[in-house]
C-alpha cells in the first residue's frame, strides 16, 4: 500500500523532468500528502500536461464518492482485471508526481511501526504510475480522482512493507502516457519493482503519523546522518 508521499520539487523542476508543455495546476509543496488530497498528475498526448486529481479513485459508476478512500491505491496483479480499474488502464493512465514516499515498518522487537521514508538516490523527481477517472454527481458536479498502482517490493522495500508504488522509469513514461496504447499486454510489464540500487531508505520522525505535520523537517533522518542505503 502507499498512503502518504512527498512532493517538494519546484514547478521548474517538474516542468523540465517530465517535458510539461501545459501547467493546468499550480500548488506548494508538501511533505505528507494524504488521501484525498488534490495531488500533481501528468497527463500525455498532445503534449504532457500537468493537472490536478483527487487522490482516491473514484469510479464513474459510483453512486457515492466516498468509494475514492478505499480506492487510493491499485494491485498491478489485478488491474486489467478489475472492472473498477481495466478501461482506465487502457485509456486513462497518467504519472503522479513525487519525490518520495513513506511506509511504516513493524518491528518484532519494537510495539510501534516505524515510518521509513523512500527516495531515488539521484534525488529527482519521479512518476507513480496511475489512472484516472471523472466522475459526476447527481448534481451535476465533476470529480476528477486517480489511484497510485502498486507492486510487490524491491529488495530494499522487502523488509519494511510486503507492497511498494509502481514508479515508471524514465524511458518508459511515453509508452505509459500514449493513450494509443491499450493492449495491457505492453502495458502490463511496465508495472514492476523499480530497482532497489537506485533508491534509499531511512527512518523518520514520527510526526509523519499525522497528515497534519506538514513540513521539510519530517524527512530528515531520524538519526540526523546523511542516508546511504536502507538505515
Amino acid at each position: 500500500m502507499c498512503g502518504r508521499f512527498v512532493r517538494k520539487s519546484t514547478l521548474t523542476e517538474i516542468k523540465d523532468e517530465f517535458d510539461i508543455v501545459e501547467i493546468l495546476w499550480a500548488w506548494e509543496p508538501s511533505y505528507n500528502i494524504a488521501p484525498g488530497q488534490d495531488i500533481a498528475a501528468v497527463k500525455g498526448n498532445d503534449g504532457n500536461k500537468l493537472v490536478a486529481f483527487r487522490w482516491g479513485l473514484i469510479p464513474f459508476w459510483a453512486k457515492d464518492e466516498q468509494i475514492g478512500y478505499k480506492m487510493i491505491n491499485a494491485r498491478s496483479e489485478t488491474v486489467a482485471e478489475k472492472r473498477t480499474f481495466a478501461q482506465a488502464l487502457k485509456k486513462r493512465r497518467c504519472l503522479i508526481v513525487a519525490d518520495g514516499f513513506y511506509e511504516w515498518q513493524k518491528l518484532e522487537d519494537r510495539k510501534i511501526k516505524i515510518p521509513m521514508y523512500i527516495t531515488l538516490k539521484s534525488k529527482r523527481p519521479f512518476g507513480f504510475a496511475g489512472l484516472y477517472e471523472t466522475w459526476k454527481s447527481n448534481e451535476g458536479n465533476e470529480i476528477r480522482s486517480c489511484t497510485i498502482i502498486t507492486t510487490k517490493p524491491n529488495d530494499l522495500l522487502e523488509p519494511i512493507h510486503n507492497r511498494m508504488p509502481v514508479i515508471i522509469p524514465v524511458n518508459d513514461r511515453a509508452i505509459w502516457l500514449d493513450q494509443s496504447v491499450d493492449d495491457p499486454l505492453q502495458l502490463l510489464p511496465l508495472l514492476k519493482p523499480y530497482p532497489a540500487r537506485d533508491m534509499i531508505a531511512y527512518e523518520v520522525s514520527r510526526q509523519v503519523n499525522s497528515p497534519k505535520n506538514n513540513s521539510p523537517e519530517i524527512i530528515e533522518p531520524l538519526n540526523q546522518e546523511e542516508p546511504g542505503g536502507l538505515f
